[in-house]
Formats: structure tokens, sequence, C-alpha cells
């Protein structure tokens, strides 16, 4: 198996087969993140792209899940996409689901039609990085997209039966915006009603933009106090009308928390309070990881 620069994947892909069809992100401008700036974007010829889902197929007796990585892999024309799944499927008849990273734009020049295919083609998940339900916080993090961007892509997802995972960032907005990114993600996941959400906690890495503005004092970070303050707002202010299963039980987390919204979020919020009045429940910040 071939893989250009460091591998880069959702948790919930842990044991999947992944496949690099991109290199890199297209965008790759978001102030927090370092994920891919040791590569330039390019996509890569399908024809090496089959020979690596063959070259796997001679390593490994099963593969339950295939992950098309890299950043914003759905950016491949469709026709590409389903060359690649019929391969998958001829050559590993036993995997259940094939699972993608695509931004809010590579999903909006799709049509229905074509989501669809691909749907019947065997692509079960699409991962989304949305970040922040708050259109200054998406301004501010450079994330080349609005709220409204975001929800319809989530949207015209699940409506075409993919499966969307989105993630979210605790501490995003630091101090001075919290309140209104705990409010407007809430919001947000209300409006999407993706099947999955996962709330991370920011980590800044050295060489970003982001970790300049902390070391120049024009960004400050959330305590860990706070940030419970941020995810109980956000609980509140969350309500989908069909169910999405929410994770915040990432590395990076200083309280882990798991259950189904709506129904399970009593619970979530009672978690997330008594925390508060528990501090040493916390992850402490040695054990916390991207």
């Amino acid at each position: 198996m071939r893989y250009e620069g460091m591998v880069y994947r959702p948790p919930s892909e842990a044991y999947s087969l992944i496949v690099q069809i991109t290199i890199g992100c297209a965008h790759n401008k978001c102030t927090f993140c370092s994920m891919y700036k040791e590569k330039k974007f390019r996509i890569r010829p399908v024809s090496e792209v089959l020979e690596d889902l063959e070259m796997a197929r001679r390593r490994y007796t099963y593969v339950e899940k295939v992950f098309l990585a890299d950043g914003d892999a759905l950016v491949l024309k469709t026709e590409h996409l389903v060359t690649i799944l019929d391969r998958i499927r001829e050559l590993f008849p036993e995997c259940k689901r094939v699972g993608i990273y695509g931004r809010h734009g590579d999903i909006a020049r799709k049509t229905p039609e074509e989501l669809m295919l691909l749907r019947d083609k065997g692509l079960g998940i699409v991962y989304l990085g949305a970040e922040s339900g708050s259109a200054k916080v998406l301004e501010d993090i450079c994330k080349n997209a609005t709220p409204e961007e975001l929800i319809s892509a989530v949207r015209k997802v699940e409506d075409c039966g993919i499966k969307a995972s989105v993630t979210f960032i605790s501490g995003i907005a630091g101090k001075d915006h919290w309140q209104e990114h705990a409010i407007e993600t809430g919001k947000m996941i209300t409006a999407m009603n993706a099947s999955y959400v996962s709330l991370l906690t920011l980590m800044v890495e050295p060489g970003t933009p982001l970790y300049k503005d902390i070391k120049e004092k024009r960004f400050q970070l959330l305590s860990p106090a706070e940030i419970l303050l941020e995810t109980e707002l956000l609980l509140e202010n969350a309500n989908p009308e069909k169910p999405c299963v929410f994770r915040s039980n990432h590395a990076s987390n200083y309280l882990s928390l798991k259950g189904d919204l709506p129904q399970d979020k009593a619970q979530l919020l009672a978690q997330v309070r008594y925390a508060k009045s528990n501090m040493g429940l916390l992850k402490d910040e040695r054990f916390r990881a991207l």
C-alpha cells in the first residue's frame, strides 16, 4: 500500500482500509488546522488508486470498511468515484461501508442524482468539518463557508440516503465569542439533522495562524471550566428532530460524553453539570491529544 505523508482519518475509521484518492486538502487555509500543511493538493490518477486497492486485496483477507482520503476526497468527479467504488465492491465483497471526507462545496457541486448513485455504489458516510455554527467564527477561522452552506450540504447528503458525520470544535471561538459559538452551533445541529455529530476540543499546533494569534494575545483559550460552560450551552440549544448520535469522547476532550440526541439530552446535560462541580473528573492536560 502507498500513502503519502501523515495519515489522517476520523476516529470511527480506525480499523478501515485507508486509500488516498486525493493528496492533502484543496482549501487548506483554516487557521486552526495543521493537518495537510506539508502536502500540496492534487488528485491521484484513478489507475493508481485501483492499483492500491488490488495491492490491499492481496495483503488483507478481510476488509469490513474502506475510507477514502485525504481532506476533501469527494471533490473527485462522480464518474471517477463510481469507478473506484465499483472496484471496491468487486475486490472486497465483504465490505460493509465506504466513507469519505467532503467539504460543503464538494457536496454542493454534486446533484442529488449523483449522490444517490454514489450511495447505491456503496458510499455510506460523508465526514464534514463544520467547526462552528457562528458566521463570525467561521469567518475568523477562514473556513470559507457560511452556516447556511454547511446546513444545506448536510441536509442534502442525508436526504440522498447517505449518513453525514459532522465535527464541531469546543473552544474555537476563544473567550470573546464562546457564547455565540455555543448557541449557534446548537442551532446548527438542530437544523442539520445529521446522523452523527462529534464535538472535539481545540488543541493548537505550532505553525498554525491560530497559534500565532495566541502567542500575540489576539486569541485567548478557554479554560476547562469554560469549556464545560460552552458545552452546556451548546447542548441546551441542540434539538434535532431525528435521532442523532452525539459523541464528545475524542482524545482532545476534557470530559467524555456519549449519547443520542434528543433522547439523551437531559442525561448529557446532567453529566456536564456534575463535572462543573467535580472538576477532578476532567482529563488532565497531559493526556489530551489530537
